[in-house]
């Protein structure tokens, strides 16, 4: 939790949140994503000051626990100092202990963005799903977290001022949006009129632009010119030497004399190869987007 401190910026994080997106869709399946359409809404998660401190964040723990559709599973939540925004004791349960930082306390308006990252915690540890080491794990937490419906409230709690700052999460508040904005691609959701952070909107809008970006990447027939140009250019000497580096797709002999191309799906980044031979409609096994191809 970044609580007056610097605020990192940027994607520095983005391949381990692309590897993110297609472990969850591996693990989960598309039918299964597509279940989570529906975001946590703010009146699942609102917090007045003049509710009981405990029973309140029982109460959005309890919202949390059934937009995960994790129906046994029981949150007890406490506070107390500590460096983190928050922790939860991982066991074989139904019963999880969730540990609050005291700030929460008097910032109770972010109880629910800090349970959102903890019960997606006890989602990812029953189904088993994980990065080695800590860091990847809490990037996978937090993209899980997004994609699944409920981290706009981790970005909504991004606020930073000339004198002041807090940031919850290991994302940066542009990865959020990014993610943020892969979600709402794939699933037709505005999330932009919950945001009460003007900060968290920016850098929602910052990601959604990246998020595009995935969408206009050749050999997709909605690439630019320039991508085009560069994408006909790397054909032609693909047989002749190795690819320019930072390209996004890499071509190879398909054993019949003829070239394949291969380039992550834009939903899902799962790498998806189809023949080179002009146009082309290829369909990505995993996450089921059809995607119109000039090869």
């Amino acid at each position: 939790m970044a609580n007056d401190g610097p605020v990192e910026h940027g994607y520095p994080h983005l391949e381990t949140v692309r590897a993110a997106v297609t472990a969850l869709y591996r693990r989960l399946s598309h039918d299964t994503v597509r279940t989570f359409a529906s975001s946590v809404l703010p009146v699942d998660v609102a917090f007045c000051d003049t509710d009981d401190l405990y029973l309140g964040a029982q109460r959005v723990a309890h919202e949390l626990v059934r937009h995960y559709r994790l129906p046994d599973a029981r949150l007890v939540v406490s506070f107390r100092e500590m460096r983190h925004a928050a922790n939860v004791e991982l066991t074989a349960g139904p019963e999880y202990f969730v540990e609050l930082n005291d700030r929460f306390r008097t910032h109770r308006r972010d109880i629910g963005a800090a349970l959102a990252h903890e019960v997606t915690h006890v989602y990812l540890h029953r189904l088993d799903l994980s990065f080695p080491g800590v860091r990847d794990n809490e990037i996978l937490t937090d993209t899980v977290t997004t994609y699944l419906g409920a981290g706009w409230l981790l970005l909504d709690a991004y606020r930073e001022d000339g004198a002041s700052s807090q940031k919850l999460g290991y994302l940066t508040p542009e990865e959020f949006g990014y993610v943020l904005a892969k979600r709402a691609l794939a699933f037709g959701e505005d999330p932009a009129v919950w945001f009460t952070s003007a900060q968290a909107y920016t850098a929602y809008v910052k990601g959604m632009e990246l998020a595009r970006r995935d969408e206009r990447q050749p050999p997709l027939t909605a690439a630019g010119w320039a991508g085009r140009r560069r994408y006909a250019r790397d054909r032609r000497h693909a047989a002749a030497g190795p690819q320019q580096p930072g390209a996004p797709y890499a071509f190879s002999p398909d054993g019949g004399g003829r070239l394949r191309v291969s380039f992550p799906c834009p939903t899902c980044h799962q790498r998806i190869r189809v023949p080179v031979r002009g146009r082309v409609r290829a369909r990505c096994a995993l996450c089921r987007s059809v995607l119109e191809c000039d090869t």
